[in-house]
């Protein structure tokens, strides 16, 4: 039996050095980086048989991205698209410190995932997977992207596979009144949802604090469990009408991008290993943490690395 299966873009990110700007770069590195594909990287890594789904065209760019994820032990569903229509979607991210931060810059026009379909895709994975994991992201890339999204989760619920969604909104993709109603629209095949605190109150409309909103949405939308995060605050989980909490793990930021989706991927390996809900926290906040201490998009980490930090080591491994 599979244990996650994910889909959505993969992109490949290029950054500048820290400390120099895009218009006078001379040399960028290159990693692969895309919400569900770091999930399925960060749960591989955490011992999870995960796959990852998408579509990409078949080209030198897109053989790179699925090379990198594999590096990771993630297996790849991919349909391959002509090169001589369709790319990979790019990202620039040029890091800076106060006052200047940290600037994104997409480039996904054309992108081959926009012109996705179900059919196209090889989903025999899913239909022995014990968990099927998307994001808000992916319906905010086409039309298409979004009914491939629906059709994906609605067959993964009929497989018998447990459906998690990040809302990860994206202000860049649509403006928020779209994006709620898109989303409620897929919430009734989503069984798990995780939600910033700070999205449910300004594009759910959600009032409260972190436990009423999960109480409130999971009464409306009928899921099975709500994850909402809170920053540096910590997250809580609502299952089954109990309360759990779980605060941060202190972390030297040198990379923050990827960081929710490390949290994700902590969550979902040790509830994949029949850890509790607070198990999986626990490993969600610790994943997290690790990540921000890594460059790229993805958690390049182990168990014992999770497990150190739950037990609160750290210093010089000699």
């Amino acid at each position: 039996m599979t244990g996650l299966v994910t889909f959505g873009e993969t992109m490949l990110r290029l950054s500048p050095p820290r400390g120099d700007r895009l218009e006078t770069a001379e040399t960028f590195d290159v990693q692969a980086g895309g919400a569900e594909s770091n999930v399925a990287v960060g749960a591989a890594r955490l011992g999870v048989d995960a796959v990852w789904l998408s579509k990409l065209p078949e080209s030198p760019l897109g053989r790179r991205v699925v090379s990198e994820l594999r590096s990771h032990g993630v297996r790849t569903g991919v349909s391959w698209a002509d090169p001589e229509s369709s790319r990979v979607g790019t990202y620039y991210l040029e890091h800076g410190g106060e006052p200047r931060g940290t600037a994104v810059i997409y480039d996904r026009a054309d992108a081959a995932i926009t012109t996705v379909e179900p059919g196209e895709l090889p989903t025999a994975a899913l239909e022995s997977a014990e968990r099927f994991h998307t994001t808000g992201i992916t319906p905010a890339l086409s039309d298409r992207a979004a009914e491939t999204t629906t059709a994906l989760l609605r067959a993964a619920g009929e497989a018998g596979a447990t459906r998690s969604f990040d809302l990860n909104y994206r202000a860049k993709l649509w403006d928020a009144t779209t994006a709620r109603a898109a989303y409620e629209d897929l919430f009734e095949h989503v069984d798990t949802l995780f939600v910033p605190q700070r999205d449910a109150r300004e594009v759910l409309g959600r009032e409260g604090d972190a436990v009423e909103i999960a109480h409130g949405l999971a009464s409306e939308f009928d899921f099975d469990t709500v994850i909402v995060t809170r920053g540096t605050e910590g997250a809580v989980a609502l299952r089954n009408g109990s309360i759990y909490k779980q605060d941060v793990f202190s972390a030297e930021t040198f990379d923050a991008i990827g960081t929710g989706d490390a949290f994700v991927a902590g969550y979902l390996a040790k509830r994949l290993d029949d850890g509790s809900v607070a198990e999986g926290l626990e490993w969600a906040a610790a994943a997290a943490a690790l990540k921000r201490t890594i460059g790229g998009d993805v958690a390049v980490i182990t168990p014992e690395d999770v497990t150190g930090v739950v037990d609160g080591g750290a210093g010089i491994d000699r």
